[in-house]
């Protein structure tokens, strides 16, 4: 009887160990199908924007601003005041006037099959693709502001998405003031650093 039960035992014992080599196997075997995937190449780039307000079709006013930044990432920049505004009885929430820019840059490739069946990037030329939302605010002056005690905010927003040559200057958007005689153009030149 102990014999019986010594040769059930090791029987089991052999099948179990059998089929986990086996299917330890088949797990091994899985990732070496699998293709790598190919990694984007990152550049480091310098975005400069030219802020320009117009009245009539002459220059008034020009603001600068700058941002270094990799290719596939964003940043921001935001130039301002910090404002507090009473939204119910005892509830403040503030609220950003002034400059707020934020960038994304990527570099524009395309993907070709490989002898070994992989996928490479290669580089198409001198531009990118490029996402700009621009936000200026300002306080607006108290005749246009009205019988309100609270302070009237003016804003201007320019969003989009577009191909930048590198090394070119380019209109990213234009925003005609709704108040007055003023026009606001975003350009934009997008630098690569080395």
């Amino acid at each position: 009887m102990l014999k019986k039960f010594v040769g059930v035992g090791a029987m089991i014992l052999s099948l179990t160990l059998g089929l986990t080599v086996i299917h330890g196997k088949a797990q091994d075997a899985a990732p070496a199908k699998a293709a790598p995937e190919a990694i984007e190449p990152r550049h480091a780039y310098r975005v400069d924007f030219v802020l320009t307000e117009m009245e009539d079709g002459r220059k008034i006013n020009s603001r600068q601003y700058a941002l270094n930044l990799n290719a596939g990432e964003n940043d921001q920049l935001k130039v301002g005041t910090r404002v507090p505004v009473e939204v119910k009885q005892g509830e403040i929430q503030y609220l950003d006037v002034g400059t707020n820019l934020w960038c994304r840059l990527r570099d524009r490739s395309n993907t070709e099959p490989s002898e070994h069946g992989l996928r490479e990037l290669s580089w198409l030329g001198n531009d990118v693709m490029l996402n700009v939302t621009a936000e200026v605010s300002s306080f607006a002056v108290p005749d246009q502001q009205g019988a309100s005690p609270r302070p009237a905010i003016r804003q201007m927003k320019v969003e989009g998405s577009t191909i930048a040559v590198v090394g070119k200057q380019m209109v990213v958007g234009i925003v005609d003031d709704p108040n007055s005689k003023r026009q606001y153009q975003l350009e934009v030149t997008v630098t690569k650093l080395k």
